[in-house]
Order: C-alpha cells, then sequence, then structure tokens
C-alpha cells in the first residue's frame, strides 16, 4: 500500500497528449501577432516550459509582445484548445491503481488553474486527484509548486513528468524524480536532468511505484445490431473516443478475432456453404467463440484493457435462435461452455428496422450468406435483439441508429463513457 505516499504528476506530456491544442493556439497567437508561422520542431518546444519563456526564447519576442501572445493563446486554449487533448493509453488504469492502493496524488503544472481544473474535470482524474498547483501571475517555476503541492510532514515523494523542468524541480525540491520518455523530452534530456527512475509507457510508472498491486481490471464491450444498422462507422468512433479518454482498447470481431475463429469465419460466411445445417452453424460461431474467449478476450481484460468487440453471443441468439428458429434458450445454452462466464458489461445496440437496414447492407456491398436470407429471417432476428434487451436491460445501451452518424456517434460516446468513468469509482 502507498498510504503515506505523494505522487505528483506534470499534466502535459505525463497525463495528456496536449499538443494538438497548445500548437493550433501557438500558431492561432503567432499568425495574430503577425510572425511567421513556426515550424513543427519550434512548436514541439511549447510543450513543458512556461508560455512566456516559449514565446521569448523559441519565437525571439520582447516581454511586450510575449505577453499580448499570452492572452491570444489563452483566449482561444481556454474556449476550445483545452479539449483539443487526448490522454495515453494506460494513464486511467495508472491513476486508479494508485488511488487504489492509498496514494495521494497531486498535479503540479505551468498552466493556470482554469484549464487545468478543466481539463481535469472533463477527462474524470478530478475523483482521483488530491492537490491541484497551477502556475500564477506568469510564476510557473516547478520548484515551487512542487513545494507547495506537498503538506508538512508528508512522507515519501515523487514527481513524474516528461520534461527536464519537472525533474529539476524535483530535484530542488528534495523529492524523488520519475522522467517518462512517452512525452516531449528525451530519455537522455530526463536523465542529465536528475531522474532517478525511468519509465517508457504509464504501465511501467506501476511497477517502479507500485509492483506489487494487482492491475485493475479492463472492461468488455460489444456492438451489436442488424446488418446495415451502422456498427462499422460507429465502432470505429466509439474507439477513437475511447482513445482519446486514455483507455487502452483492443479491437475484435465474431466470428472472428483470432487465427482459429477467423477460419472459422470463413467457412461461416461463404455463400458456397448455402446447405449449412441450422445447429452446424451454431455450433461453429460457439467454437470461434471459445476461442476467442480465452485466446484474446480474458486475457486483455484482466490486464485492464478495453475489449471492443463488434458483435459476440448475442448476435447468435438473435440470428440463430431467432432468425434460424433454434430458439433463444437453445442457443445459449450451446454457447454455455464457449463463453463460460464472460459477458459483456456493456453492450451497444443500434436499433433500425428490419428492412431499412437490409436496405443500406445490399446498396453497399454484395450481400453474404447470412445477408442473402428472406425478409421474414431478418425480422425474426430483429425480434431475438428485442427480446435479449428486455431480458437484460441494464446491459444494453439502446440507439435510434436512424439518427444522423454524428446524433448516433455523440449519443453512443456519451453513455459508454459515462458507464465506464462510473465503474472507476
Amino acid at each position: 500500500m502507498l498510504k503515506d505516499t505523494w505522487i505528483l504528476f506534470d499534466l502535459d506530456g505525463t497525463l495528456t497528449q496536449s499538443e494538438e491544442g497548445i500548437w493550433n493556439c501557438a500558431k492561432h497567437a503567432v499568425k495574430e501577432m503577425g510572425f511567421p508561422e513556426p515550424d513543427a520542431a519550434t512548436l514541439r518546444k511549447f510543450i513543458g516550459p512556461p508560455l512566456m519563456y516559449s514565446f521569448r526564447t523559441f519565437l525571439g519576442m520582447t516581454d511586450e509582445q510575449a505577453e499580448e501572445a499570452q492572452r491570444i493563446y489563452r483566449a482561444r486554449y481556454t474556449t476550445v484548445g483545452m479539449y483539443e487533448n487526448r490522454v495515453y493509453p494506460g494513464i486511467r488504469t495508472m491513476l486508479r491503481t494508485l488511488w487504489k492502493q492509498g496514494a495521494k496524488l497531486g498535479v503540479v503544472t505551468g498552466k493556470p488553474a482554469y484549464p487545468t481544473g478543466k481539463i481535469l474535470e472533463y477527462f474524470g482524474f478530478d475523483r482521483f486527484i488530491s492537490k491541484v498547483v497551477c502556475a500564477t501571475d506568469g510564476h510557473a517555476e516547478k520548484e515551487h509548486l512542487i513545494r507547495e503541492a506537498l503538506p508538512e510532514g508528508h512522507g515519501e515523494a515523487w514527481m513524474v513528468g516528461d520534461r527536464c523542468f519537472d525533474m529539476e524541480g524535483g530535484v530542488k525540491a528534495g523529492v524523488h524524480t520519475l522522467g517518462v520518455t512517452y512525452g516531449y523530452g528525451s530519455e537522455q534530456e530526463l536523465l542529465e536532468s536528475g531522474a532517478e527512475k525511468i519509465a517508457h509507457t504509464p504501465v511501467q510508472i506501476l511497477d517502479i511505484l507500485c509492483p506489487e498491486a494487482k492491475r485493475e481490471r479492463g472492461a468488455f464491450l460489444t456492438v451489436e445490431g442488424l446488418d446495415g444498422s451502422g456498427k462499422g462507422t460507429q465502432i470505429e468512433r466509439l474507439s477513437d473516443a475511447l482513445d482519446r479518454w486514455g483507455f487502452d482498447v483492443v479491437h475484435t470481431r465474431e466470428p472472428g478475432g483470432t487465427p482459429i475463429g477467423e477460419k472459422i469465419r470463413e467457412i461461416l460466411l461463404d455463400k458456397a456453404n448455402a446447405g449449412m445445417a441450422d445447429v452446424t452453424e451454431a455450433l461453429l460461431y460457439a467454437a470461434s467463440r471459445a476461442q476467442h474467449v480465452r485466446e484474446k478476450i480474458l486475457p486483455a481484460v484482466a490486464e485492464g484493457k478495453i475489449v471492443l468487440c463488434d458483435r459476440f453471443l448475442d448476435s447468435s441468439v438473435a440470428y440463430q435462435g431467432g432468425g434460424r428458429q433454434l430458439g433463444i434458450d437453445e442457443v445459449l445454452r450451446i454457447n454455455a461452455p464457449a463463453v463460460e462466464g464472460a459477458m459483456p458489461d456493456l453492450t451497444v445496440y443500434l436499433d433500425l428496422d428490419h428492412t431499412e437496414s437490409l436496405k443500406r447492407r445490399c446498396a453497399a456491398s454484395e450481400p453474404d450468406r447470412m445477408e442473402m436470407e428472406n425478409e421474414s429471417f431478418h425480422a425474426r432476428v430483429e425480434d431475438g435483439y428485442h427480446q435479449l434487451i428486455a431480458r437484460d436491460p441494464d446491459r444494453f445501451v439502446v440507439v435510434d441508429a436512424a439518427k444522423t452518424r454524428d446524433e448516433i456517434a455523440v449519443e453512443v460516446q456519451e453513455k459508454v463513457l459515462n458507464r465506464l468513468m462510473e465503474s472507476e469509482a
């Protein structure tokens, strides 16, 4: 346990990949000031140092020009730029694990208080953070921020950051220093400025600070819907949102997801196999799933990752139980040894009338063996899904797939992210 340990984190380059917002705001300020746009190498140097320092040192501005550039920068950053941000994969699991181990977590940053607070709140990190210390009146020296963050008589303390400013500040403040190389500084820079330890990934931060801690479980998410309901598009958008919020995402699909499963998939969808018996079809899906669960899904969730799967057991229940009329309970019985209790934590169902979904699907490309079935088959599939949702309403997030792609994406992302962050408490 880390009951008496304080762990302070830099923000930009340590918790979040903030270059998109910072660079866009810097370019905006420079343009407004009439200076030529800085190149990528110069923009990269803006991550870490105080703004006044960056405008003066890297762009040659006078103090007065740097103050005006800072004002223009912040006007855009506090409304738009701070949300042009992305959490590093694995950060969420790392913070939650340290927090549950009893560590006191803090953020010390050269950013002003308003955007810092908004960013931490936006990504749901505020629940883990006990202390936030930000730059005030242009004073952003890390040594002083670190000293202010730590209470009197504190126990062991660490400063975790990606730049020399973080390491030098930690050394001067008399705390342990841990440099991270996945941010904006090099390993050489970190070591030369006083890093005691180096982590190349957020997981390695845990290995260094709390090697005995059990990794927090991830989550198993599935997306379901009739063919043509827009699953592919929404999975892609949801995946990007999960990545932006710092979840480590593993993509997979059914049937398939493993080398064995992909070979079974070829058999199942091959139009040449039109004579396949209904029970054979159901058993093949279950066989693919049994391998998938054991080889890919369960190990990834145990490692703290988010498994995002295009279809799972619900598809078998709807398509074979409903469409093939084998019966919902019979398909569940067939699949019981395959899933071994590994049901999704959350399932997004894209709800669309079967006639409209089939029309969309056939307009997109040539239908496969399943999609070539008649209209009554697809009607039974739709009914099978609705029966499943009625049986387990808490697991499903049902979204009207007749809306626009953007509207669907917003609703799906909001509901999934809210559910995941609720589970972190």
